[in-house]
C-alpha cells in the first residue's frame, strides 16, 4: 500500500488518513520498505526518488536478461507453481487487493477458477503474505478429508475443530464446549469463540482449498457454508471474531440454493482468476528464454497458443514448457494440440474418461461442442463440467473453455 500511494505522489499523512493507520506508523514502515528495497535493487531507494530507483532498476535488469540471461527449464509444470519459482505469474491488480484484505479484520477472500488455473498458487502466495503478517494459519484441503465425515454434519463438524486444534498446536478440548441439545453449528461457533480464539496471540487465517469438493455433500453444505457466512458477519459485530480472516478456493459455484443471506458466495473479496492475456504469454515466454525469429512471427506464434488454449495456465505453460525444452517446434505444436500425438494427448484423454463413464456428461458436452455459439443444458450438468474446467459460462449459458476441448471432443464424443 505504502509502495503504491509513494508512487502516485502521497505524503504519509495522507495515506494515515486514507488507510487509517497512525502517521508514525506509515514512517516507520515506509523505512523499512525503503530500506528492503535498497538492499534488493542494490542503490539507495528513498521515498524521494522511488520512481526514477526503481526505473533505473527495471532498465537494468532488461539489459542484463537480454544480453546475459540463462533460461532454466527443468521445472515441469504440474501441480501449484512452487513459491521460488520464476514462471509464476502474478495477477495485478487482483493479488494486491487481496493482500489490502488480509489486514482487514474479518476478511473474507473467495477465489474462483476452473482446475489447474492457479487458484492453490496463488494461495500459497497469500499465505506467505499472512506469515510476513505474523498471522497464525491454518490451510485445509477439503480433497483429504473422508468422504464418510461428509455424510454427517455432526462427525464432520467435530473433526473441524480438532483438526483446527491439532494444526494451531493446542489441546483439544472439545466435550467441553460441545453440546448436542444446541446442536453442532452452535457448538462449533461456540468452540472457536470461547476456546480456540481467545487463545491466539495474533490474527487467524483459516485458508480452505478445494472448496468445492463439499458442495456435493449437501448434508454438510446446507449447514457448514452458511456458518462461514455467519463467523464473517460476526466480525462486524464481535471483538473476537475480528481476529479470522478466512480464505477459500473452489472451482465453481455451487448448485445447491442457498438463502442469500447466508451464503458465503456473495460476501467479501471476490477473487476471480482470469485467464493468461496476450502480454502475460509474451512474459512467461521470456521467462522459459523461448526467441522468435521476429516479432511478426512472435505475435502470430503467441495469438495462435493464445486462441487454442484461451489463456488456460497449464495449457500455456506446458507448450512453453516444451517448446523451451526443443521437444516440438511451434507448427507441430499447434498443429498436433487436438490429436494422439499431441502435446495435449494425456491431459484431455484424462477428461474424455471422465465424460465417456459418465453417459450423461458426455452427451451434454458434445451438444455443446458440436455447435459454435453458446448453448444452454441442465444446471447439475453444467456445473460438473465447469468443474472440470471444460465450460464456461455466459449467464446461463455455456461453452468450451477453449477451441482445444471444442476440436478434441467434438471428435472423440460422436
Amino acid at each position: 500500500m505504502i509502495l503504491r500511494k509513494c508512487w502516485e505522489g502521497r505524503t504519509y499523512d495522507e495515506i494515515a488518513v486514507s488507510s487509517r493507520y497512525t502517521p508514525d506508523y506509515i514512517r516507520v514502515a515506509g523505512s523499512q520498505l525503503w530500506q528492503m528495497l535498497s538492499e534488493a535493487t542494490g542503490a539507495k531507494v528513498t521515498k524521494h526518488n522511488l520512481r526514477s530507483s526503481l526505473i533505473r532498476w527495471q532498465h537494468n535488469q532488461t539489459q542484463t536478461l537480454k544480453h546475459e540471461f540463462q533460461p532454466y527449464t527443468g521445472e515441469v509444470p504440474e501441480g501449484p507453481v512452487p513459491l521460488e519459482s520464476q514462471f509464476y505469474i502474478e495477477r495485478l491488480p487482483l493479488e494486491g487487493r487481496c493482500r489490502e484484505e488480509l489486514a482487514k479484520p474479518g476478511s473474507l477472500i473467495r477465489i474462483k477458477a476452473p482446475g489447474q488455473w492457479g487458484k492453490t498458487s496463488m494461495m500459497m502466495r497469500l499465505l506467505t503474505h499472512a506469515k510476513s503478517l505474523d498471522y497464525q494459519i491454518v490451510r485445509l484441503n477439503f480433497q483429504q478429508i473422508d468422504w464418510t465425515l461428509l455424510s454427517d454434519l455432526n462427525r464432520f463438524m467435530r473433526w473441524f475443530c480438532v483438526y483446527l486444534t491439532q494444526q494451531l498446536q493446542l489441546e483439544t478440548k472439545l466435550d467441553d464446549y460441545w453440546d448436542a441439545d444446541l446442536g453442532s453449528k452452535v457448538s462449533c461457533t461456540n468452540y472457536l469463540q470461547y476456546y480456540l480464539l481467545p487463545q491466539l496471540q495474533s490474527n487467524f487465517l483459516l485458508a480452505i482449498d478445494e472448496m468445492h469438493r463439499i458442495f456435493e455433500a449437501s448434508a454438510v453444505a446446507r449447514d457448514f457454508l452458511p456458518l462461514l457466512r455467519f463467523w464473517y458477519e460476526e466480525a462486524k459485530q464481535q471483538e473476537i471474531w475480528k481476529k479470522l480472516r478466512i480464505i477459500v478456493a473452489y472451482s465453481t459455484e455451487t448448485f445447491i440454493p442457498l438463502n442469500l443471506n447466508q451464503s458465503p458466495f456473495n460476501v467479501g473479496l471476490p477473487a476471480i482468476l482470469p485467464e493468461f492475456s496476450l502480454e502475460q504469454i509474451a512474459e512467461l515466454a521470456r521467462r522459459y528464454g523461448i526467441e522468435w525469429m521476429s516479432n511478426e512471427t512472435k505475435t502470430k506464434d503467441l495469438t495462435a497458443l493464445q486462441n487454442i488454449t484461451q489463456g488456460h495456465p497449464y495449457l500455456v505453460r506446458l507448450a512453453l514448457y516444451k517448446l523451451a525444452q526443443k521437444e516440438v517446434s511451434f507448427g507441430r505444436l499447434i498443429q498436433e494440440a487436438t490429436t494422439e500425438a499431441g502435446i495435449y494427448s494425456d491431459y484431455l484423454r484424462s477428461r474424455l474418461i471422465i465424460l465417456q463413464t459418465q453417459p450423461e456428461l458426455g452427451q451434454a458436452f458434445k451438444k455443446i461442442a458440436a455447435i459454435d455459439h453458446p448453448t444452454t443444458i441442465e444446471p447439475l450438468l453444467a456445473y460438473k463440467l465447469s468443474s472440470l474446467g471444460l465450460v464456461k459460462h455466459l449467464g446461463n449459458e455455456v461453452l468450451p473453455s477453449c477451441e482445444l476441448y471444442r476440436f478434441y471432443f467434438r471428435d472423440r464424443l460422436r
